[in-house]
């Protein structure tokens, strides 16, 4: 990401305070989160999924490339007393905050070969939450714009490996049509008279 895009991410941050709610798919991840471990919220902007993540327990680390955003963000958590880890990183050009990762989510960005890295990035039976807008959301909206969309049908293909909890795609609560995945990396699998299990 140039440094242009990531001055106009600072800019639309100052002059328009994020949403503070998580959304609705990521609430409905309540039920398959661990109680400890360790959570990044890729490309999470104001933090809206991360402060939600750490107010159920988890280790959070919010990934963004505005430190607008982060600064916001950090404000929040310290507000409520929760730890919040921020990294300023641009994730279209480089590395992923060190995992493994138990709980991963990224919503409303989409870079195809960050949501590889975050695949491989989750510890064993680690989750990852993705959800993007489609291409048929542009038949309404004009933004993201149609380079910045997945193909309707693509998101599945973009995480293999993992086993899929859940997808859906369609015109949803958002307004928007969007893909909304959640999978999990297997676990390893001891046979018996393995020597790596014991």
């Amino acid at each position: 990401m140039a440094t242009a895009d990531r001055d106009r991410w600072n800019a639309r941050y100052r002059d328009e305070p994020p949403a503070q709610e998580p959304s609705p798919f990521v609430v409905g991840l309540a039920p398959l989160l661990p109680p400890r471990g360790r959570a990044l919220d890729a490309a999470g902007g104001g933090g809206r999924h991360a402060i939600w993540l750490a107010r159920r327990g988890l280790d959070v680390t919010l990934a963004d490339v505005s430190e607008v955003a982060l600064a916001i963000a950090a404000e929040r958590a310290r507000r409520e007393g929760l730890g919040l880890q921020t990294v300023q990183v641009d994730l279209e050009a480089a590395p992923l905050p060190p995992g493994p990762w138990d709980v991963v989510v990224c919503a409303c960005f989409l870079h195809r070969p960050l949501l590889a890295a975050l695949a491989e990035a989750l510890a064993p039976g680690g989750l990852l939450a993705v959800a993007h807008a489609t291409r048929t959301n542009l038949e309404r909206h004009p933004r993201p714009g149609p380079s910045h969309v997945l193909e309707d049908g693509e998101l599945p293909s973009l995480v293999r490996g993992l086993d899929v909890l859940s997808y859906e795609e369609g015109w949803l609560e958002s307004g928007r049509h969007e893909a909304r995945l959640v999978a999990r990396r297997p676990r390893a699998v001891a046979y018996p008279g393995d020597s790596t299990s014991s």
